[in-house]
This record gives C-alpha cells, structure tokens and sequence, in this order.
C-alpha cells in the first residue's frame, strides 16, 4: 500500500472522531516525508532531537513537528526554536529545561505529561502522585514558557484487548479528573489534548477519547530497531 493509500485509510477511520493524525516519520528519510506531505498529512512525530532538527531545516515549514519520543534536558536545545508539541514529559526536570530553552527562544512551548499506564516497567512515564506534586511545586507556578496542554500513554505491548482498553480508560480517566481538579481556571482552556494509541491500538485510543494517535508502520512501513526499543508508533 503506498504511504498515499494508507493515510486516506486511517482518515478515513479517524473520521467523525476527536483525534489527528500524528505521522511518526521516525527513522524514515525526508523523501518518506515528502510522500506524506504531498498527501496533505502536515503533523509528523519524531523522536530524536537531532536528527529532528536536520529534517526540519530541510522541509516545508508548514509541517506541524511533534517530538514523541524519551527526551533528554541537554537535547531540548535543539528543537526549543520550533517544536509544535512535545509529548513525552516524564519528569519535572525535564520541564524546567523545556521552560529555560523556552524562554531562550522567547516562544511558549507546549508539552503532554507521559504517564506510565503499561505493564512493562522499562517504559518511560510519570505516576499520579508524581503529576499533582509537580503541579502542587511552586517552582511550576512560575514556569512562564512551557504550558502543559494535556497527557499521553503508551499501553503494554500486547493484544490483549481488554487489557489496552483498560489502560486507555484509565488515562483517559485521569485526564478527566486533572481537567476537573486542577485546570477548571481559565487556563484549562488549554488542557485539551489526550494522546494515546498507535499503529497497533489506536483505534481502542480513539474509542477512550483519544485527541492525537501516533501512527507509523501502518503509513511507512516496518522499522528495523536496536535491541534497546521499547515499543513501535
């Protein structure tokens, strides 16, 4: 199926949903992008900073860049000038960097909180607890150039069904209750995005309310990985 074919396919399927496509170009060349770009797909997910940056400045600049994957504090410098939307903020240091390369850059960068809702203990993300006392830090309040917008979730590597559906509801119920509890102000009006589900589950994500899918098999095509990788987009 060419990547064309395959992006009208998932669309299609998001049609009538809450959620946007989020194409992760990850690994892919910039020609595999431009394939995607010439199809009218305009939000493309990464997950390495540098290699990022170069693919930034060699495509369009209409391109909608998301950075979804395990961020360092000494690579946010480089996407910090134009990143869209960071997904993957799993720890309170992380945010203070995202806040200080901001501020560099004079823009306000916005950013999901990844919340650990797998099984497997390898992957990456924050706990509720560890959510309401960064909220709670007064450190946080005075965070001026990072605005959190919402929250995203990688569910276990399985296909179990029920057991998907059931880490999905519980994100998405958290999400509910931070929206209700701590962005009822006016700046709730930003706490709007929820991302969950990729190539593998994301229609279970977009059954629990999901705002962005992360898809990438299913639109480019199979990846070769490094033993490290913990899951595929």
């Amino acid at each position: 199926m060419s990547v064309r074919s395959a992006l009208q396919k998932i669309n299609q399927e998001l049609e009538g949903s809450s959620a946007r496509l989020v194409a992760v170009s990850k690994t892919f060349p910039s020609s595999a992008i431009w394939e995607a770009y010439d199809a009218d797909q305009r939000i493309f997910g990464e997950s390495k900073a540098q290699e990022l940056a170069e693919k930034y400045a060699s495509l369009p600049k209409d391109i909608e860049w998301h950075f979804i994957g395990h961020l360092q504090t000494n690579k946010v410098k480089y996407i910090a000038p134009f990143i869209k939307l960071i997904h993957s903020v799993d720890s309170f240091k992380l945010l203070q960097a995202i806040d200080k390369e901001a501020a560099k850059n004079e823009r306000v960068i916005d950013v999901l909180l990844q919340v650990h809702i797998a099984q497997e203990e390898a992957k990456f993300g924050l706990d509720e607890s560890e959510i309401l006392a960064i909220f709670a830090d007064p450190v946080y309040k005075a965070l001026n150039n990072v605005r959190v917008c919402g929250l995203m979730g990688m569910a276990t590597n399985s296909t179990d069904v029920r057991l998907l559906d059931k880490e999905f509801l519980s994100l998405a119920d958290l999400f509910s209750r931070l929206k209700h509890n701590i962005f009822s102000h006016s700046k709730g009006q930003h706490f709007t995005e929820l991302s969950m589900g990729m190539s593998n589950d994301y229609p279970l994500g977009v059954k629990r309310g999901a705002t962005l899918v992360r898809i990438g098999s299913r639109i480019f095509g199979g990846r070769v990985y490094a033993a490290e990788t913990k899951a595929e987009n």
